[in-house]
């Protein structure tokens, strides 16, 4: 499963696949507009594989949808709620605001990098702390976003633990964000796994 679009100032991919054998994954990545120039990303992975990994991570998808304009740690509570009947999720969530600024916050084991083009090539500029729990089972008594600031070219990966996690100076961050995606999922994916991974590159302002 392969999707790709430009929202508001960024680009971006989403690139998936379930665990090899089954016929539905339980990984999702969701791109929203906020409507105040904001973009919001976010890439869950239901707990284990199969239809009721993907109940849970459907259950999350349509309260972000709905809810797209709140904050980020409302939104993680949202969630949480409506996923209490099910497995839960692991579950990460970006915003790259009408400012050039991103904020981002991680409840499980999806991951988060913000690479940048330095002086001698691709650089990692940040990393997403995590916290510990399953939104929908176990959620951390206190959430809180982390902000940071955003230039033109940075881009934004995030992915579920389906992939092995790849160094900064494997992306060629001249390629298009649909052919970084697949070309991390088609080389980083396991096969003991349902995988996803979204790429997104900030377009600056004026895009």
């Amino acid at each position: 499963m392969h999707e790709d679009g430009i929202t508001g100032r960024t680009e971006w991919s989403t690139a998936g696949r379930a665990l090899p054998g089954q016929d539905v994954s339980g990984d999702r990545g969701v791109v929203l507009d906020t409507g105040d120039g904001g973009v919001l990303f976010g890439v869950l992975d239901g707990l284990g594989h199969g239809a009721a990994a993907a109940d849970a991570a459907d259950r999350a998808t349509l309260v972000l949808s709905d809810n797209r304009g709140e904050p980020l740690d409302v939104l993680m509570v949202l969630c949480h709620r409506a996923m209490a009947e099910t497995r839960g999720a692991a579950m990460s969530l970006a915003l790259i605001g009408p400012g050039d600024t991103l904020q981002w916050i991680g409840v499980g084991n999806v991951e988060s990098r913000l690479l940048t083009l330095g002086p001698a090539g691709p650089e990692l500029r940040a990393t997403m702390l995590l916290t510990g729990g399953i939104v929908g089972y176990r959620l951390p008594a206190h959430l809180q976003p982390q902000t940071l600031p955003i230039k033109q070219g940075d881009l934004l990966l995030m992915a579920t633990d389906g992939l092995v996690t790849a160094d900064a100076d494997k992306i060629d961050l001249a390629r298009p964000a649909a052919a970084i995606a697949g070309d991390l999922l088609a080389r980083d994916a396991k096969d003991t796994d349902d995988a996803l991974v979204l790429a997104a590159r900030f377009r600056g302002a004026g895009s």
